[in-house]
């Protein structure tokens, strides 16, 4: 695969981030937003190249990708997304729901004024995005829409292991965005946004679940 037309999530470095936890960040987070296709391999002196660093922390970041079951190792050099058949969609699908919604229910205690502007003003940027026909802010707007609703709480322990399953179904959801507009008929984070201000939690967890499965529920169907 050309390298060049793999377009890598431009993630800044931060102040004290070392290379390698820079490298696996940006990876990581082109892998969760579709950059990845599946069933294109890329190798590592591609990747290294396209980020302008050496062999060794691209070698690290894609050993720690594949623990997490986000990519598979060929052989030495080169990695691809791994193939997905309809039960393992089937269960990240039920995994997510189970996760999302619990996270998005624990969030009704720290659902504040400032929390919920946050998530309108994030839910406006993905109403736009899709007004735009813009994939890359589609994608983006609501991985951060879903990521500020579960990460409120500063001792959270779930909204990592739902980005663990998100590492697994991100290289599909461009995919599932192609045919959106005929699925995803109702706009589920404004639904979500009333219950939150409602303090409705059985609400709220419906809203997710069915964010969830109109959002990418009907790849099932071409997945069988």
């Amino acid at each position: 695969m050309d390298l060049h037309a793999l377009d890598l999530s431009h993630e800044q470095r931060l102040d004290g981030e070392t290379l390698q936890q820079w490298v696996f960040r940006r990876l990581r987070r082109s892998v969760m937003s579709g950059r990845f296709p599946p069933g294109k391999a890329v190798t590592i002196r591609g990747l290294a190249d396209a980020l302008g660093v050496s062999s060794m922390p691209v070698r690290e970041a894609l050993r720690r990708l594949v623990a997490e079951r986000a990519l598979v190792l060929l052989d030495n050099r080169r990695v691809r997304v791994p193939e997905m058949t309809a039960r393992r969609f089937e269960e990240l699908m039920a995994a997510r729901t189970l996760l999302e919604c619990e996270a998005a229910s624990r969030a009704l205690g720290v659902a504040d004024a400032a929390f919920i502007a946050r998530l309108d003003e994030l839910n406006r940027e993905s109403d736009a995005a899709v007004a735009a026909d813009d994939i890359e802010a589609m994608i983006e707007t609501n991985l951060a829409f879903h990521a500020a609703l579960y990460g409120g709480r500063p001792d959270n322990v779930l909204l990592p292991l739902i980005e663990s399953v998100w590492l697994q179904i991100g290289p599909f959801m461009r995919l599932a965005l192609a045919d959106l507009e005929r699925h995803y008929t109702v706009d589920r984070h404004a639904e979500a946004l009333s219950a939150l201000r409602a303090g409705d939690a059985a609400a709220l967890r419906r809203a997710i679940e069915a964010d969830i499965r109109d959002g990418i529920g009907h790849l099932l169907a071409q997945l069988g």
